[in-house]
């Protein structure tokens, strides 16, 4: 190795961390010094050690060789792990899975070049989600002696380093002492309390084997941060008197509500507002509570999109405002006012008429309810007319979903003959994932918009929808981050015939780590939600679907550890074939034949507005004439 470090002084220094239990325990027994002379590959390795992370995804080549070399050793010794996989994409979504749904913090490692590009590409539904994941990706040499390979070909300084912080936040690790700063950068944007998302390390060739000197106790830590919310009691007061002013409440849930399921639930109570969710706070309030409308937005639902229109006051918590949550900024036709909850102040003061309240959602919310008790409540009596007008809405659209949960198989032309519709499907292996107490992953399409109408949570960790990039391949892969969790937990990815094809070497990786999962692919040979929009817009569907037959049985049963199955053409076929493949011990794969057609009873329908194609004219126009 470079630097003149040898690979057994680096092995000394591993077996002293594993013998200790932690590097800061290894310098206090003694048995690692607090300064060492190092080089850089190892120094990154013990930075983040430092901050808890010891799990690396990666796909090494020529730009990631000495990193590599220090992961071999320090793995070896017991102080981290190191899966290797197939598409830098499909680990980026695994990592991101990994952190999201257990708490992980995962470093995705590529070399130089396409792989760089191809896990930074994977990162947007990390950025999109708010979820914190290192990426370190291999980088030019800092000398300028000529190209290096797979360099971005452009005579200009940096690149990599500029392309990725467009995306983030990056550092180019262009001198070994510079780690320090790049990695309190790093710590506070993987950990950030309401604006996490992926860190980029550009790690050159030539500056990975240099040698430093460093003092291991000045690495910086994880922050720990206190809960903040807003000082100005006269704002808190000014939100109960809106509380007590307007009859008709909705709070929008966004995914920032995703951990303060208990605090939305007590606001919602307390203040007599109806909940409308986004598609990535299912579970917040639990499916059967009669405050709970269900997802509202550009697909939304019949309860929830009538709360949100209705509605005079509107409380968004931790939400975006993204398209699907705010039907593209115009789905509270009769709000007056608004009170914002957010940490990220461009959020907090998205729309007019707001009173903010700054800070962690939990404590404001806390805070809220305290001045709430102090002024005698919100006057409940009078908002019982609003939440009983919510309940028949809620009433209206459960009995539309039981409609769809029951309809009989469907003649399709594609299948040549009657085959389930994608409601009923999805309906069925929830129920399933639902009684063997499986999360579920969702990523894109047709499947993902009627999933999220579906399901019927009462947590918000029972479903993982990748809404914020809808990323096509993110769901097979997240069934790969229970192969890596400390306590794993069985997963049902739930992804179209389109978006399994995106990542389907999920299966080989899944099977080489050991996932105990299943791939559910429904398949109705086309994009269904484009070729339900185009049609929409339109009257035409256009280059959405293929002629090319696949059976996905036959490819998933050629990967040796994969157990396939055929889901059959109605619910008692697909129901024995789920559970044949949860006796199998490993990864399992189900092909789904559903429906797409002109029938209503083969989808979910669409209840809001969306700024897309030949209604953008419509829906900017209305956005430019209200008032919030």
């Amino acid at each position: 190795m470079g630097g003149n470090i040898s690979p057994d002084q680096m092995y000394k220094n591993a077996m002293a961390i594993a013998e200790a239990g932690g590097l800061l325990h290894a310098v206090d027994r003694g048995s690692l010094p607090k300064i060492i002379e190092t080089i850089l590959s190892e120094a990154l390795v013990l930075g983040l050690l430092r901050q808890g992370v010891s799990k690396y995804l990666a796909i090494f080549g020529h730009g990631s060789t000495d990193l590599g070399e220090v992961l071999r050793i320090y793995e070896s010794a017991g102080v981290v792990r190191c899966f290797n996989f197939r598409n830098e994409i499909e680990m980026a979504h695994a990592a991101t899975t990994l952190r999201w749904q257990y708490g992980e913090t995962a470093a995705v490692v590529t070399s130089i070049g396409p792989g760089g590009l191809q896990a930074m590409a994977g990162s947007l539904a990390s950025a999109s989600n708010g979820v914190g994941v290192y990426h370190i990706y291999g980088d030019e040499t800092t000398h300028g002696e000529g190209y290096n390979m797979q360099q971005v070909p452009k005579r200009q300084q940096g690149l990599f380093g500029q392309i990725s912080a467009l995306m983030g936040e990056s550092y180019v690790l262009h001198t070994p002492e510079a780690l320090r700063d790049a990695m309190r950068r790093g710590a506070l944007r993987v950990n950030h309390p309401y604006q996490a998302g992926p860190f980029y390390l550009m790690l050159p060739l030539n500056t990975q084997p240099q040698k430093l000197t460093l003092n291991v106790t000045s690495l910086p830590e994880k922050p720990t941060l206190p809960r903040v919310t807003a000082a100005d009691n006269d704002t808190f007061t000014q939100a109960v008197e809106l509380l007590g002013d307007h009859d008709k409440i909705v709070i929008k849930a966004g995914g920032g509500t995703h951990d303060f399921s208990a605090s939305v639930t007590q606001l919602a109570e307390k203040s007599g507002a109806a909940v409308a969710l986004s598609p990535g706070s299912l579970g917040v309030l639990p499916n059967a509570h009669p405050q709970n409308m269900h997802v509202g937005g550009s697909k939304g639902s019949i309860s929830g999109n009538f709360a949100m229109s209705e509605a005079t006051l509107l409380i968004a918590i931790g939400t975006r405002a993204v398209c699907q949550a705010d039907c593209s900024g115009i789905g509270y036709d009769n709000a007056e006012a608004v009170i914002n909850i957010n940490g990220d102040l461009g959020d907090l003061t998205h729309y007019n008429k707001t009173l903010g309240l700054p800070g962690d959602i939990g404590a404001t919310i806390e805070k809220l309810l305290a001045a709430l008790k102090k002024a005698g409540g919100a006057n409940l009596d009078k908002k019982a007319n609003w939440l009983s007008q919510c309940a028949a809405k809620k009433a209206e659209w459960v009995a539309f979903k039981d409609e769809r949960y029951a309809a009989a198989p469907i003649m399709d032309e594609v299948w040549d003959k009657p085959v389930m519709t994608q409601p009923a499907a999805l309906k069925t292996v929830a129920d399933f994932a639902k009684k063997i107490g499986a999360v579920k992953y969702f990523d894109a399409g047709d499947v993902q918009a009627n999933g999220f109408q579906i399901m019927e949570d009462d947590d918000p960790g029972a479903t993982f929808t990748e809404t914020g990039a809808s990323y096509m391949g993110y769901s097979a892969s997240s069934v790969l981050a229970g192969a890596m969790a400390d306590n794993p937990q069985y997963g049902i990815a739930f992804c179209g015939d389109g978006s399994f094809m995106m990542n389907p070497q999920a299966l080989i990786d899944g099977v080489q780590h050991g996932a105990k999962g299943m791939i559910v692919i429904f398949d109705n040979r086309r994009m269904a939600a484009i070729t339900g929009l185009q049609e929409a817009q339109y009257g035409h569907g256009y280059k959405t679907n293929d002629a090319v037959a696949v059976d996905y049985v036959a490819m998933a049963s050629a990967v040796t550890g994969v157990s396939a199955h055929f889901g059959g053409y109605d619910a008692d076929s697909l129901k024995a074939a789920l559970d044949a493949a949860y006796k199998h011990d490993g990864l399992s794969v189900l092909h789904v034949p559903v429906y797409c057609g002109p029938d209503p009873l083969g989808g979910m329908g669409a209840y809001g507005s969306w700024n897309v194609g030949n209604w953008c004219e419509d829906v900017q126009t209305r956005y430019h004439t209200q008032d919030i």
